[in-house]
């Protein structure tokens, strides 16, 4: 009897390795398959660069006086892994505005500390179709027509600035702090604040002044105009890079942890949220071109810069200041969707690694 039992129990063993030798050759296999070797991404975006630097299309954004003086030629490519490499070519370590990019970013704090609700039911997440800086959208939006609350998306202006409007804080100074340290909790590093940029702007904000008004007299601003139009501005008014892009973007690939500092900055349900909109605005009215082209999460910014996402691989920041007629970067559409290509990342794809 014993000697049954002690065979049965042998067995047992036996099989439960071979179980475990099937299912870690398995889960093996799927992780060689998904990790890029380093010498492929920094190929790639050597490719991207050297293929694309030639191009001169486009043209600074000429409104804001500032961006006007950039240097057209500069361009400059960065990736950074989940796993925290990074790879950069040309100008990856050009500071340049943020600008509308900083959306993103913003809203991952007040999404986070202030809950998905709150965003579905004070600014909405439908895409509006129409440019970023629409006052047109707020009115349809505020008609029923499309089925949006006025603000109408986080990532175009009228929704910034109603999710500035959200921000905690007791002073404009204390509002502002915390969304600087939230943006430097995502680029691993303190930023800082271009006051040429900022002062730039508010000399022509007055647009985006009277969007904040629009908003609140439909009820859709929370807190006082005057202020969150400067803070709205100041946030678009800090600096980066293309590997800080690559940095804040590469956090979000992560679940919200910094794949370079380790720090938590927000949790997974955030991320995932925070990427679902970019995908549906990420690059204003040509966010479906975008998406059907390149198949990443991504956002813009009339600074020039370009910020795409892999989720749970790696992300892309790019920096060219020549614009479409959308605002987008020119150059830095086209590295990102050669990138895309050539890595096989295109979320939409059966072939994606």
């Amino acid at each position: 009897m014993k000697k049954k039992i002690f065979s049965k129990i042998c067995i047992f063993i036996i099989l439960l390795n071979v179980l475990f030798i099937y299912i870690g050759k398995n889960v093996f296999a799927r992780e060689s398959s998904s990790q890029l070797s380093s010498s492929t991404i920094q190929e790639t975006i050597n490719q991207a660069y050297k293929k694309f630097k030639p191009v001169m299309d486009g043209e600074n954004a000429s409104y804001i006086p500032y961006l006007k003086k950039a240097d057209g030629k500069l361009y400059g490519i960065a990736i950074v892994t989940v796993d925290g490499r990074v790879f950069k070519a040309g100008d990856a370590e050009y500071k340049f505005p943020i600008e509308s990019i900083s959306k993103v970013f913003t809203l991952s704090q007040v999404l986070y500390k202030s809950g998905a609700e709150s965003v579905l039911h004070k600014i909405g997440v439908n895409a509006t179709g129409l440019p970023f800086n629409s006052v047109l959208a707020i009115e349809l939006n505020q008609d029923k027509i499309s089925g949006s609350l006025p603000p109408g998306n986080p990532l175009v202006n009228a929704g910034a600035i109603a999710t500035a409007s959200l921000v905690a804080g007791q002073t404009l100074d204390a509002k502002w702090q915390s969304i600087i340290d939230t943006a430097s909790s995502f680029a691993g590093h303190t930023l800082h604040i271009n006051n040429d940029v900022y002062r730039s702007e508010m000399d022509s904000n007055q647009h985006n002044q009277a969007i904040a008004i629009l908003l609140q007299s439909y009820g859709h601003l929370y807190a006082n105009p005057t202020e969150t139009v400067d803070l709205y501005t100041r946030e678009c008014s800090y600096d980066v890079d293309a590997v800080d892009l690559a940095t804040m973007g590469g956090t979000l690939a992560n679940g919200g942890t910094n794949p370079r500092t380790h720090t938590v900055v927000v949790d997974p349900a955030t991320s995932a949220r925070v990427l679902a909109v970019m995908a549906t605005a990420g690059l204003y009215n040509t966010s479906g071109e975008w998406l059907f082209k390149v198949g990443l999460p991504g956002k813009s910014g009339v600074g020039g810069g370009i910020l795409a996402v892999v989720p749970g691989k790696f992300s892309i920041g790019v920096y060219s200041s020549r614009l479409d007629n959308a605002g987008n970067s020119v150059r830095g559409q086209q590295a990102v969707q050669f990138i895309s290509e050539a890595l096989k990342v295109n979320i939409f794809s059966s072939e994606a690694r």
